[in-house]
């Protein structure tokens, strides 16, 4: 397959300094735009949204800890081999990590780029952020959902 090309359309600034995982739910970071691509206009609109999906890059996972195939959930021996695939860690193929964030307030005149303000990102500051899309609600699953109770239980903290 050909490679994809993506450039990061903002950095996270504060919150969380260190990757530890659970309790992001107290978070607080500012997703900064890179104002030489971005105006104040790039967020118009966004504060009529209680949420907002963040697609970033787990950028400080190295290369060589990438898995590709099964493992445990945080290598937790009572939690089943699972693909990575079937899981949502930083150690994925293409590290990339999707959240959805609280809408806390924007600042499109900030002097060093247009700000969206979150609660809730499990991401680090200096992130890349790669996307925003507005949480819509009919974007969410139809029908009924499912999942495995591992996952409930490694999530019970998470947020």
């Amino acid at each position: 397959m050909d490679p994809v090309e993506v450039v990061p359309v903002g950095v996270v600034v504060g919150g969380r300094s260190e990757v530890v995982d659970d309790d992001w739910g107290r978070e607080t970071a500012v997703i900064r735009l890179d104002r030489e691509r971005f105006g104040p206009e790039a967020l118009y609109g966004l504060e009529d949204f209680s949420h907002v999906e963040v697609v970033f890059h787990f950028d400080r996972v190295p290369q060589d800890k990438i898995e590709t195939g099964a493992r445990r959930p945080r290598g937790n021996p009572d939690w089943p081999l699972v693909g990575i695939f079937a899981q949502r860690g930083k150690n994925r193929p293409n590290r990339l990590g999707l959240s959805r964030c609280r809408v806390v307030k924007l600042d499109v005149l900030a002097a060093d780029g247009p700000e969206l303000h979150v609660e809730g990102l499990d991401a680090v500051a200096g992130t890349p952020v790669l996307d925003l899309k507005p949480y819509m609600t009919e974007f969410g699953p139809r029908g009924e959902h499912r999942q495995p109770e591992w996952a409930t239980e490694l999530m019970r903290d998470y947020y």
